[in-house]
């Protein structure tokens, strides 16, 4: 498997420590088998195989870290892939993992989103280095409700202005070095990177992606999985 040009100038954290508890599984779900490999496989495969990627950190529990370390080098990546533990928020994960880069420009990404495409990875990298930082976004289909303490329905936002958020993210590792410095200073913790970056004022631009570049957290979503995949196949 070739991989990991020296020419390139981002560095990726593959965030794959969580539990997975809406699974229903004793297995947690980057390690579900999809197509006959680990969910988190899938997903290194696709930035280890990107021109730009230099480095690439997994993160993961520090309970996984030797299963990790052998699935890697079972998939022949073992040399350019560290695999470090994380911490006991994914944010905390993410800080660890920056500080294992060396590269201008990082990306953070979901371990459990293995469709992600070549091509989203270039257009979210080419969108950072234009604009500072960016992030892979969809535009809402559904009509949201806001609702008060009580459960009425409180407003119907405008959807033209809502996305759903999606990984890669990507920034100036520096600049989010410093965004997970001052969070972690504060006590603040935050739903994804872009969360911390704004807080630093520091403009975040949205990029389309792929509504079937999805996050596997439900059994439903992994029998979708299975038909992406497929249908890719096909």
């Amino acid at each position: 498997m070739m991989g990991l040009q020296a020419s390139g100038d981002t560095g990726v954290i593959v965030v794959a420590a969580g539990r997975g508890t809406r699974m229903g599984t004793v297995e947690s779900k980057q390690y579900l088998m999809l197509d006959g490999k680990p969910i988190f496989i899938h997903t290194l495969e696709v930035f280890y195989r990107h021109p730009s990627i230099t480095q690439i950190v997994l993160v993961t529990g520090e309970q996984d870290v030797d299963r990790c370390r052998s699935w890697v080098a079972e998939y022949g990546m073992a040399e350019q892939i560290q695999v470090i533990p994380g911490g006991a928020e994914r944010q905390h994960s993410v800080r660890q993992g920056l500080l294992h880069l060396s590269t201008p420009w990082v990306l953070v990404h979901d371990g459990v989103r293995p469709f992600v495409t070549r091509e989203q990875i270039t257009t979210c990298c080419e969108a950072a280095k234009t604009h500072g930082s960016a992030v892979l976004a969809v535009p809402v289909k559904d009509t949201i409700k806001q609702a008060d303490e009580q459960g009425w329905v409180a407003a119907t936002l405008d959807r033209r202005s809502l996305w759903a958020i999606q990984t890669p993210q990507a920034f100036r590792r520096t600049e989010l070095l410093s965004a997970h410095e001052r969070a972690a200073e504060e006590g603040f913790v935050g739903t994804d990177d872009a969360m911390l970056a704004e807080r630093m004022g520091i403009p975040v631009k949205l990029v389309e992606g792929a509504y079937d570049n999805i996050k596997i957290t439900t059994p439903e979503d992994l029998d979708y999985a299975e038909f992406i995949r497929g249908k890719r196949q096909g």
